[in-house]
């Protein structure tokens, strides 16, 4: 499962998670990519059971890259225990996604249509909207 080897602090507020990606919202590396439709959080359990699904739709050699990691911690006070006390333990950490970040990234020798199916299917196990995007060939973008 996806976690941080170390944090510099434990624990951290939520904040807001809200605007645009500046960061991470062009391929870099693949033809093909997911992106975000809307800001959200995303488990690690979510993000693995994405990429499991990718690379059983995804037919021939591909290659996957990842372009999201777990790094917030979430924390949530035990069942039936009363207010105040301080903050609860981690319980698991997330990824923040902003809208229009790229959460995966398929490239290699891989069809058109398998690369999309692959990333649509993907697109069903996360809990925000997601698009494909292809890579433009004459900008590289």
């Amino acid at each position: 499962m996806l976690q941080p080897a170390r944090t510099k602090y434990r624990k951290q507020q939520r904040g807001r998670n809200k605007g645009e990606a500046t960061r991470n919202n062009k391929i870099a590396f693949g033809d093909y990519a997911l992106v975000a439709l809307e800001n959200g959080y995303l488990t690690p359990n979510q993000i693995e059971s994405a990429r499991i699904t990718i690379t059983r739709n995804a037919k021939g050699a591909v290659k996957l890259w990842i372009k999201i990691f777990p790094d917030i911690p979430y924390t949530k006070k035990p069942l039936e225990t009363r207010m105040g006390k301080g903050k609860g333990a981690v319980d698991h950490y997330v990824a923040r996604i902003k809208r229009g970040a790229i959460l995966y990234e398929l490239g290699g020798q891989i069809s058109e249509s398998d690369a999309l199916e692959a990333l649509k299917q993907a697109s069903f196990k996360l809990p925000i909207k997601c698009k494909i995007v292809k890579r433009n060939i004459l900008t590289g973008v």
